[in-house]
C-alpha cells in the first residue's frame, strides 16, 4: 500500500464542487433543452457481451489495487480477465462528480451511448442519474455475491431503494478528526466542536453534499428524512459560528495539512483520510459522534445503452467475492462494503494486512454501526435554493 497520503485517492470527495450550484439537472432541463428524463423502455441497448468479451470501466484515480512493480497492472482486474476472458478497458477519468456529469450528460439525455459500460460516482450524484433514468437496472440473478455480501447498512438508500441501479464500490464515513494530544481532551459529539477552546481552530468541509448531514445530526436530526426546516436551522447555526470566527475556514481535503501542522485542532473529515493520517501521526483520532455520522458510498452504475451490460454485471459481482473485496480494501483503506472480507483479512499471513481487519474505519464495529446513517439526498428541486444559501456562508 502507498505510504504517502499525497499518492492516495484522498481528493475524490474533497474535490467536489457544486459548479454553479443550480447546474447539472437544472441546467439540462432548462433554457430550451429537451426534457432529460429517459423512460425505462429506452435505456437498454442490444447486449454484445456474449460475442464481444470486453467492457469499458471508468473510475477515479488511484481507486484500485496496483502492482507495486508495475503501476499499469491492477492485480484484481488482471485476475478477472484471466478467469473470464473478458478484457477490461480501465480508465481513471473521473476527477469530479459535476465535471463527469457534464461530460457524459449530453450523450445520455440525447439517447446516445457514452462509450462506457461501468462508471463510479458518489451516491449523491448517483441520485441524479437514477432520477433522470440515465442508468440501467441490474439483473441480481446474475450477481449472487452482491445479493449475499452487500453490507445491510448500504442496501436501500433513499435515492435507489433496494439498490436496483447502483452497487457500492467503496464506502466511508464523514465524521470528526482531531489532535487529541494538542487538544488535551476527547471529542465525543459534534457539539464538542463549538466549545470555547476550539474557537478559530475548527474547519468544516466546503461542499454542501459533503458537509450538511453531520451538522444536522449534531442538531439531533434524523438525516434519512430531514426537512427544509432542518436544513435552515443548521445553516443558521453555521452562519452564527462563522460570524463569531469560531470556524477557521471551509476546506477540501487540505484539512489534512492543517491538522498535521497543528493550525487546526479539529476538522470535519473523511474516515479514509484518517486511516493514512494516523500512520504518520498517531495523535490524530477519528470519532463518529454520539449523535451519529453519515455513511456514504461511491457506487458502480451501468449507463444507458451500454453495449456490454452482462459483462459489467459480472465484474461488479466479482468484486463482491470476499477474497477480492479484501484485496481491494487492503489497498484503498476505505470502509469495505463487503463485511465478509474482514475474516479474509484477519487470516492474512502478513501482520500489517491482518491488522486492517480490526480497524473500525475499514470494518466499523457494532457500536459504530448503530450511529451511522445514509442521508436523504438533496433533490433537484431543493438544490438551487439550498446551494445558494450554503455557498453564501462558505464563500463560494
Amino acid at each position: 500500500m502507498p505510504e504517502n497520503t499525497a499518492e492516495r485517492p484522498l481528493h475524490r470527495r474533497s474535490l467536489l464542487r457544486l459548479l454553479g450550484a443550480a447546474g447539472g439537472t437544472a441546467a439540462l432541463a432548462g433554457c430550451g433543452v429537451p426534457a432529460a428524463y429517459v423512460a425505462p423502455g429506452d435505456r437498454a441497448a442490444r447486449d454484445r457481451s456474449a460475442r464481444d468479451p470486453r467492457l469499458a470501466f471508468a473510475n477515479w484515480p488511484l481507486y484500485i489495487d496496483t502492482d507495486e512493480r508495475d503501476e499499469q497492472r491492477r492485480p484484481t482486474l488482471a485476475a478477472f480477465e484471466k478467469r473470464t476472458g473478458i478484457s477490461v478497458a480501465y480508465t481513471e477519468e473521473i476527477n469530479d462528480n459535476d465535471e463527469f456529469f457534464g461530460k457524459i450528460g449530453p450523450a445520455l439525455m440525447n439517447h446516445q451511448d457514452t462509450g462506457r459500460d461501468l462508471i463510479v460516482i458518489s451516491d449523491w450524484m448517483c441520485g441524479r442519474f437514477v432520477r433522470l433514468g440515465w442508468v440501467q437496472e441490474m439483473d441480481r440473478s446474475r450477481q449472487p455475491n452482491v445479493a449475499r455480501h452487500l453490507d445491510p447498512l448500504l442496501r436501500s438508500p433513499a435515492f435507489d431503494r433496494g439498490r436496483r441501479h447502483t452497487v457500492p464500490w467503496q464506502s466511508g464515513i464523514t465524521g470528526i478528526a482531531y489532535n487529541r494530544r494538542r487538544l488535551g481532551r476527547e471529542l465525543r459529539s459534534t457539539a464538542d466542536l463549538w466549545h470555547d477552546d476550539l474557537r478559530g481552530r475548527v474547519t468544516l468541509l466546503s461542499g454542501l453534499d459533503e458537509a450538511f448531514a453531520l451538522l444536522m445530526q449534531g442538531d439531533g436530526v434524523d438525516v434519512t428524512r430531514w426537512t427544509a426546516d432542518d436544513f435552515h436551522a443548521m445553516t443558521d447555526r453555521v452562519r452564527r459560528l462563522v460570524a463569531d470566527r469560531h470556524i477557521r475556514r471551509f476546506t477540501g481535503n487540505d484539512y489534512i495539512k492543517d491538522l498535521s501542522s497543528g493550525d487546526v485542532l479539529a476538522a470535519q473529515a473523511y474516515s479514509g483520510d484518517v486511516v493514512q493520517l494516523r500512520n504518520d501521526n498517531p495523535d490524530i483520532e477519528f470519532v463518529v459522534p454520539e449523535e451519529g455520522a453519515e455513511l456514504w458510498s461511491e457506487s458502480l452504475m451501468i449507463p444507458n445503452l451500454a453495449g456490454h451490460k452482462r459483462n459489467a454485471e459480472a465484474l461488479i459481482d466479482y468484486y463482491y467475492e470476499p477474497e477480492v473485496a479484501a484485496e481491494l480494501a487492503a489497498w484503498v483503506n476505505y470502509v469495505c462494503p463487503v463485511p465478509a472480507a474482514r475474516d479474509v483479512l484477519a487470516g492474512a499471513k502478513d501482520e500489517e494486512t491482518a491488522r486492517l481487519a480490526e480497524d473500525p474505519l475499514i470494518f466499523p464495529d457494532a457500536a459504530m454501526r448503530k450511529r451511522l446513517a445514509i442521508a436523504r439526498d438533496i433533490t433537484s428541486k431543493e438544490r438551487p435554493e439550498f446551494a445558494r444559501e450554503w455557498n453564501a456562508i462558505v464563500g463560494l
